[in-house]
C-alpha cells in the first residue's frame, strides 16, 4: 500500500488522505489488483524478462490499458523492468532521479516491487510517495517530479503513453531535498 512522506517528517498511510494531498497537485493514485494468473505471477517474480515474456505480462493487464485508453487517450504502453541485471539500468535510474517533467502524462501501474516518486505541492514543498505492487500513479503532463528505487532492488511497471515522443524528460535543474535525496525506505526515514 502506498505511503506519503511530508516535508515535516509526517508519514501518511491512509490512502484517502494520500489521494487528497496528491490530488491538490493533480496527481492521482489508485490500487488495482495484480492478475491472478500463476504464469504471470511467476514471470513477475523473475528479475529479468525476455521480450515475449513482456508481451505475456502486458496481455494480462490489457483490460487496464483499454480503460485508460478511453479515459486518457493513451495509445501505447510498455513494460519497464528495473533490476541490477538489466543493461543500462544504472544510467536510467540516474536520469530518473533528477527533477524533470514530461509534456505527456507519466502513468505507471506497478506490477512488482517498490519505488519512490518525489513531487512538489502547490506550496513548493517536496512530497515523497512510496509506490508498491498494485499501485497506479498518474502524474499530469508538466508536473515536476523525480523517481528512484531507493534501497529496493527491483521494479516492474506498465507505462502508458499518449505519444511516446512527448514523454522525453525535460530536466529543471531543481535539487531534491536532503531528507529525500538518499531514500532507503519511508519506514526508515520517518
Amino acid at each position: 500500500m502506498a505511503r506519503l512522506l511530508l516535508p515535516d517528517g509526517e508519514r501518511l498511510d491512509d490512502r484517502v488522505a494520500i489521494r487528497r494531498k496528491l490530488g491538490r497537485s493533480g496527481i492521482a493514485l489508485a490500487q488495482w489488483p495484480i492478475p491472478d494468473q500463476p504464469a504471470v505471477r511467476q514471470l513477475l517474480s523473475h528479475p529479468v524478462l525476455a521480450h515475449h515474456e513482456h508481451e505475456t505480462v502486458l496481455a494480462a493487464v490489457d483490460d487496464r490499458f483499454e480503460h485508460l485508453r478511453r479515459e486518457h487517450g493513451y495509445t501505447r504502453r510498455d513494460l519497464v523492468v528495473l533490476h541490477v541485471g538489466v543493461p543500462g539500468v544504472e544510467e536510467a535510474l540516474t536520469r530518473c532521479a533528477q527533477v524533470h517533467y514530461h509534456s505527456d502524462d507519466e502513468a505507471r501501474y506497478i506490477l512488482a516491487g517498490r519505488g519512490y516518486f518525489g513531487f512538489f505541492d502547490r506550496g513548493d514543498r517536496e512530497l515523497l510517495l512510496e509506490v508498491v505492487t498494485g499501485d497506479y500513479v498518474h502524474v499530469p503532463a508538466h508536473a515536476e517530479h523525480w523517481f528512484t528505487l531507493g534501497d529496493s532492488p527491483r521494479l516492474k511497471a506498465v507505462r502508458y503513453f499518449v505519444d511516446p515522443a512527448s514523454w522525453a524528460p525535460v530536466y529543471t535543474g531543481r535539487s531534491v531535498a536532503a531528507p529525500f535525496s538518499r531514500i532507503t525506505s519511508i519506514q526508515e526515514t520517518s
